[in-house]
């Protein structure tokens, strides 16, 4: 949006730049204080936490911050944020609450943590943005519904590929085409793989086992294109999309793997493939007007009836202060849902699965995620991905078998749990999962 760069240069000008606080110091979030430190004027980091406070101090000094203040109290973090120092804490809560912040980062990957994050930013008059995937494909509805009663904005980021899906999804609307899919590319797929054979490629890269492992095992793309599907009322064709489908050949000819008849029924589809070299997102539209046709044709756009549209890249924290000042200043968010989940992401067995064991997180060694449309979510009362960590098998189940709640006991007293059950309650009108987690009404 390249509105955003004037209107951050006069935020520099006035001396009021943006205040961000960024909840989680992991990779992610190191890059993207370093680029709003040295690349984004009218945009500060006032401050980083981590449950490990050394890590936040950390990513301030990797961004050149030397003069950091270790935060324990409301009022430290307050002072040294009017001082112009930036802060390192472990409790994010402190900056959810400070008056001394405009916009919250959640890039922690937790839905139980990040929800009690994001629900005190919102108390307090912060607008949130999301380098949290799995917190928005979980329970992203009904945060925005809390986000609308405390008159703030929740938003994915920028760069991100949801973010990059719905910019070039608007963009596409604006020429006046009929998006009908709405896809995204992978390098790999395999269920199976875990943070012990992600090890190497992690460390290689400084990144996390488990959160590599979520991207090369399908639940980072599930959620990434659960999200899209919220924001769109776009569907899956079956659930695990199209399930590692390859494709390498020419990206303005992969309308050709759709029947147009099919997508159109279903009122437009999300979707990945594996493959397509420089290539990261794509949109496939019609045009219905034959005049238009003849102009695309012309254009090397094809005869159709699907037309090519993509992204060859996707750079992450480069972009996301994009998002954080379309939300700040201009007040438009990426990828809101239009209203209650369209897809979620149900959780799989990775191995056979025995009761009584107690299930590790998404990107570990038990289960996978895979997006399933909302219908046969709530039918067959699949257990979703980003909810697992926690859960006693009450029963075996079977590698590739999809779990259920009738397979599990939850964690007692999470507060995802209830908000969950809440979103089912608030947009489809359904108790049982109310009933099943014994969540007061």
């Amino acid at each position: 949006m390249i509105l955003v760069d004037t209107a951050l240069k006069e935020r520099a000008e006035k001396g009021k730049p943006i205040r961000v606080a960024i909840v989680g110091a992991g990779f992610m979030s190191q890059g993207l204080t370093n680029q709003i430190m040295h690349s984004t004027p009218g945009m500060r980091v006032v401050g980083v936490s981590n449950r490990n406070p050394k890590r936040a101090l950390d990513v301030l000094r990797y961004a050149g911050c030397q003069d950091v203040v270790m935060a324990g109290t409301q009022r430290q973090l307050n002072d040294a944020i009017l001082a112009n120092r930036p802060v390192a804490t472990d409790d994010a809560l402190l900056l959810a609450r400070s008056g001394l912040v405009d916009v919250v980062v959640e890039a922690t990957g937790s839905v139980e943590f990040g929800a009690h994050v994001v629900l005190e930013a919102f108390k307090h008059g912060k607008d949130v943005v999301l380098m949290n995937a799995e917190i928005d494909a979980t329970i992203g509805p009904i945060l925005q519904v809390y986000a609308r009663k405390y008159g703030v904005i929740m938003s994915a980021c920028d760069g991100d590929e949801p973010g990059v899906q719905m910019n070039l999804y608007r963009w596409v609307k604006g020429l006046g085409l009929i998006p009908r899919v709405i896809g995204n590319v992978k390098g790999l797929q395999d269920p199976y793989r875990n943070p012990t054979t992600q090890k190497a490629f992690a460390e290689r890269w400084q990144q996390n086992p488990a959160m590599v492992t979520s991207f090369a095992d399908g639940t980072k793309i599930s959620c990434e294109q659960a999200i899209v599907a919220n924001a769109t009322g776009f569907k899956v064709r079956s659930r695990g999309m199209s399930r590692g489908l390859e494709y390498r050949g020419d990206i303005m000819q992969i309308g050709k793997l759709y029947d147009i008849d099919e997508v159109r029924e279903l009122g437009g589809i999300i979707d990945y493939v594996v493959g397509t070299p420089l290539t990261k997102v794509y949109v496939l539209a019609e045009h219905p007007d034959p005049k238009q046709q003849h102009y695309l044709n012309l254009y090397k756009m094809g005869e159709g009836p699907l037309y090519s549209f993509f992204v060859p890249y996707h750079l992450v924290h480069f972009e996301v202060p994009s998002a954080i000042a379309r939300v700040a200043l201009f007040r438009d968010p990426l990828a809101p849902p239009i209203a209650g989940p369209v897809v979620e992401v149900c959780a799989v067995a990775k191995r056979d699965l025995k009761v009584g064991e107690v299930l590790d997180d998404y990107g570990m060694y038990m289960t996978y995620g895979e997006a399933a449309n909302v219908d046969e979510m709530s039918s067959q009362q699949y257990l979703p991905e980003g909810l697992v960590e926690g859960c006693k098998l009450k029963r075996d189940v079977r590698k590739d078998a999809v779990l259920t709640y009738r397979d599990v006991e939850l964690p007692p007293g999470r507060l995802a749990d209830r908000l969950r059950a809440e979103q089912y309650k608030h947009f489809r009108s359904e108790r049982w999962l109310e009933e099943m987690i014994s969540v007061p009404a």
